[in-house]
């Protein structure tokens, strides 16, 4: 996936400022695509440049002017064409993992704290996924789709399960380790 058809998306909603954009970001998809807000102007410049989105000044009384950005019928065209076109398969890289395979050169309890350590991780990735749907009511409120709600809804479902299922097998890994079920040197 690429920021540029994440900024499409939202931009075929409504226009948007690159400010608004940030907060939509971080109360709907930053749980699977986080972006920072310098990503966020630089791949606004670029949709511009291609077509894809127009800028407009809105002027601002008491703030300096505004900086909004909408969706052209290219860009719409390229959202569409992106969203029907089965995406390449991606290489899986997981850090931790590697860390966990070099693991049996530490200590029981170094290992125990890494797991614990990535455990209360994913503890608090869960409670932020509680919070996601009011965080995005403001945006399930500007689109008025119960059909793109639902949809936004299946992403949290998947992140909500993929880290359920996560804690499960590192909260395993931490009682075979307490309960000495692996073979020691």
């Amino acid at each position: 996936m690429s920021l540029e058809h994440a900024i499409l998306g939202f931009l075929n909603y409504r226009a948007f400022s690159g400010y608004d954009l940030k907060k939509a970001f971080d109360t709907s998809v930053n749980h699977f695509w986080p972006a920072d807000q310098s990503q966020i102007y630089r791949t606004l410049a670029r949709l511009a440049e291609r077509g894809w989105a127009e800028m407009e000044i809105v002027p601002q009384e008491d703030r300096p002017d505004r900086k909004e950005y909408h969706i052209t019928d290219a860009g719409r065209e390229e959202l569409r064409r992106w969203l029907v076109t089965p995406l390449p398969r991606q290489d899986t890289r997981h850090p931790g993992l590697i860390q966990v395979f070099f693991a049996g050169q530490l200590s029981d309890e170094e290992i125990l704290e890494m797991f614990e350590r990535e455990a209360e991780t994913v503890r608090e990735t869960l409670a932020r996924y509680d919070q996601a749907p009011q965080d995005s009511a403001e945006y399930v409120r500007t689109v008025g789709s119960p059909r793109e709600t639902f949809f936004w809804m299946l992403t949290l479902e998947c992140g909500i399960a993929n880290s359920q299922a996560f804690l499960r097998w590192l909260e395993s890994v931490i009682e075979r380790i307490k309960d000495k079920q692996h073979p020691s040197d």
